[in-house]
């Protein structure tokens, strides 16, 4: 059995097929359909809209299944209608592979044998961007990119531009996408991301052309201001969707609240004055009258702030139902201080609710935010007293 035939075999073995998206390439896209069939049997070329020769080139691989349209819609587009018809062919993964000759065939082994040990992943080329031909501009682009993929998932990944990928094709068939330029890439690597999908990166080698030889259809000022546009879109998500999500999901696992806070209280790694804080911001932010955004901003300022995000979100359960009755209540009595005279005397019930905060809203606000302050800090120094009288315990016995 020859060389290729081994490869192919495997190909076949994982389901896996090559993907080459296109546009106006034909200098080099008969080159690269053939390095890439040294190694797969299944290959799918995307022509997007070319005017060029690419549809001559094309008529001379008849084993390549070709998808062809008149109007040229962006390599994200391209993708998406590649990804597509290999998941309808019943391919499991998708190794993505650029036309412009950048890549190198005999680097798909690697993809091959980093999904024999995790099919599940999807894994991106990581090109070595120290060779003397990488232009300035794709370096820093480059790293641009990395550090927004990291605010926006907290994974430190060392290539987040690379074309060169494999994707688990039966986990992304269910994902609706919504871009069609360059900044497609972007978009289903953040949002594998956060659907939990594990990322891989395998070293690659990247060629380069000098000057004119080289054919690059990226639109530096569209393009960069389209992908900017969808970095600030991705960074409002997950601050405010997807961290907390994940946040909560953590708390709220299988493990019993007492396991929780127990691990959180004592085995976390803060400082006693950190979880004591982390505890008091908890329950400023579930009295304060912040309704449907309490715990959302609670998250997002323990992130900032570094805090015990686990103890914020457990304090921040001071305002669970049964508990409303009781906080509307302190609150009207804190908020008669600030209105002598004025104030309206509430009687306790079981049927107080947050619409009873509206009668006579400025006494409430007031008495709210001075409950949310005595309350939190009352809590902050019992949790720090606390802590600090489990160690002075915790010593005596050993």
């Amino acid at each position: 059995m020859t060389q290729v035939e081994i490869w192919r075999k495997k190909f076949e073995k994982l389901q896996t097929c090559v993907i080459i998206p296109t546009y106006n390439n034909a200098k080099t896209l008969a080159g690269v359909i053939e390095d890439a069939a040294g190694y797969c049997g299944d290959i799918i070329v995307v022509n997007d809209g070319s005017t060029d020769e690419t549809e001559k080139v094309l008529r001379g691989f008849a084993s390549v299944i070709t998808i062809s349209y008149k109007k040229n819609r962006g390599k994200g587009w391209a993708l998406r209608k590649g990804i597509s018809q290999a998941a309808i062919l019943g391919f499991q993964h998708a190794i993505t592979v650029d036309s412009d000759g950048q890549h190198f065939a005999s680097d798909l082994p690697l993809f091959i044998e980093k999904l024999e040990l995790n099919p599940a992943a999807l894994i991106i080329g990581n090109r070595n961007m120290e060779q003397s031909s990488i232009p300035g501009k794709s370096s820093f682009g480059r790293k641009f990119s990395n550090f927004w993929f990291k605010l926006e998932t907290g994974i430190s990944c060392p290539d987040t531009q690379s074309g060169l990928r494999s994707y688990p094709l039966d986990t992304l068939k269910h994902m609706r996408f919504f871009t069609r330029k360059y900044e497609f890439e972007i978009e289903i690597l953040v949002r594998a991301a956060w659907r939990g999908i594990p990322l891989e990166w395998v070293p690659v080698q990247v060629y380069y052309a000098a000057g004119k030889e080289r054919i690059s259809h990226f639109r530096p000022f569209r393009d960069f201001a389209r992908i900017s546009v969808l970095n600030s879109v991705l960074v409002i998500i997950a601050f405010f969707y997807i961290k907390p999500r994940d946040i909560i999901r953590s708390a709220f696992k299988k493990e019993s609240w007492k396991k929780l806070f127990h691990e959180q209280l004592i085995d976390a790694g803060h400082s006693d004055l950190q979880k004591a804080v982390s505890v008091a911001f908890g329950v400023f932010m579930g009295i304060v009258p912040l309704w449907g955004f309490q715990l959302a901003l609670a998250i997002l300022f323990s992130i900032l702030l570094k805090l015990n995000k686990a103890l914020v979100i457990i304090a921040a359960n001071i305002s669970i139902p049964p508990m409303i009755p009781l906080i509307i209540y302190l609150s009207y009595r804190a908020g008669a201080f600030w209105m002598p005279g004025n104030a309206v005397r509430l009687r306790f019930s079981d049927h107080i609710t947050y619409h009873t905060a509206f009668y006579h809203l400025e006494q409430y606000l007031y008495g709210s935010i001075t409950l949310a302050i005595i309350t939190g800090l009352a809590m902050g120094l019992l949790t720090l007293g606390l802590l600090t009288f489990s160690k002075k315990k915790n010593r005596r016995l050993i």
